[in-house]
């Protein structure tokens, strides 16, 4: 849910201040409070967790002692004049918070909560939002005039409209004082340069996976984690760049979902790298499937026709069996079921077949049942 949905309903009527409802959970910036029964006593100077536009966040004192709630906006401290957000986290989450992401601000370094917002702040929120993709628009063309090598791709005002934050993206240094003086002389705000990722920046713009889904980074990743190719390695990828890169051109974020997996699969396999010794020829390590436990090796090292899968309790006990310096004749010995491996059968929809659901039979059964307590019925009155 965007902070647009938050001010205007379906249609895009707006909904006075006094009837504005907040939804948790739709926003991925939310938390769930799962302390949220465990009561507070005092809420003078108590810290809350505050969220801005897409993922901004920051920790402020509530130094006036106000009863807020999760989906509260409320005005907060800015430099200079004041900021409008939304209150995402409060009571004693916050403190876990905290030693999550190891920030321990001090008292004295903290923002302060001025007030729960009214409606004349919610308004001027409002109209400084609807400034913000025009601003955009015009700031891009002002760059290109410049001849700057970046890319503006947001615009945040701040709730009293006196200060603009521009999300950048660029690949080399860029001098934007000049820049910086004609966005001031256009729009008469002060003017913050922030330089993003691709990452944050695909996050912010949004688009659709290869998975058929949203982005993951527009849902409800939070923190970027860095990927590498190891990622793909450990879980038998390909390393193909268009097939592993995402909307950004980056490795997807996705390749990090299932590695602890992968890594936990991996521990007790034994080493790949070892070509096997037979007695008449060497199998070479070609690939594997992890969840299966089964190494493929073919005997020809340039080629990857032949392949034979290989149990991994086969390598380690072959690889022992190398090292004393004997030689099995054969990969795969035959006819132990411990080693056997079963045939997968072809037919992908086998048990899936269009007519598993039908009550033919159980139709068929009934009808039988009933002509059978018919005759029963039938001989019973003939005997009466």
């Amino acid at each position: 849910m965007t902070e647009n949905e938050d001010i205007h309903g379906q249609y895009g009527e707006e909904i006075p201040a006094h009837e504005l409802i907040y939804k948790p959970g739709l926003n991925k910036l939310d938390s769930f409070n799962w302390l949220k029964n465990v009561p507070v006593s005092v809420y003078e100077d108590e810290i809350i967790e505050i969220r801005f536009k897409n993922t901004r966040k920051g920790f402020y004192r509530n130094i006036n002692g106000l009863r807020l709630e999760i989906g509260d906006i409320v005005a907060v401290e800015a430099s200079p004049g004041h900021d409008i957000g939304r209150v995402s986290m409060v009571g004693h989450l916050v403190n876990e918070q905290i030693k999550k992401l190891k920030v321990y601000p001090s008292p004295d370094d903290l923002k302060k909560v001025y007030r729960k917002a009214k409606a004349v702040d919610i308004q001027k929120w409002e109209e400084s939002k609807k400034l913000e993709t025009p601003t955009m628009l015009r700031s891009r063309k002002i760059s290109e005039e410049l001849r700057l090598n970046m890319k503006i791709g947001d615009v945040e005002y701040q709730g009293d409209k006196t200060k603009a934050i521009f999300y950048y993206i660029a690949d080399e240094r860029v001098d934007f004082r000049q820049l910086i003086k004609v966005l001031a002389d256009e729009f008469k705000v002060r003017i913050e340069m922030r330089q993003i990722g691709a990452r944050q920046e695909a996050g912010r713009i949004g688009g659709i996976g290869s998975c058929g889904r949203e982005l993951c980074c527009s849902t409800h990743i939070t923190n970027f984690i860095s990927v590498t190719t190891t990622h793909a390695k450990y879980q038998e990828l390909s390393l193909n760049p268009q097939k592993l890169a995402g909307q950004c051109s980056k490795l997807k974020c996705c390749l990090n979902f299932e590695l602890d997996c992968y890594v936990e699969a991996q521990r007790s396999f034994p080493p790949k790298e070892i070509p096997l010794e037979l007695t008449d020829a060497r199998a070479y390590y070609q690939k594997m499937e992890v969840h299966k436990g089964i190494y493929w090796y073919t005997t020809d090292p340039q080629s990857s026709t032949n392949l034979v899968a290989v149990p991994v309790e086969r390598v380690r006990e072959i690889q022992v069996m190398n090292k004393k310096g004997q030689k099995p004749e054969k990969l795969i010995v035959h006819g132990e079921s411990s080693w056997d491996l079963k045939p997968v059968s072809q037919d992908l929809l086998k048990d899936n077949l269009l007519t598993r659901f039908d009550t033919s039979h159980s139709k068929e059964k009934k009808r039988k049942n009933s002509h059978k307590k018919k005759n029963r019925r039938f001989n019973d009155k003939k005997n009466n």
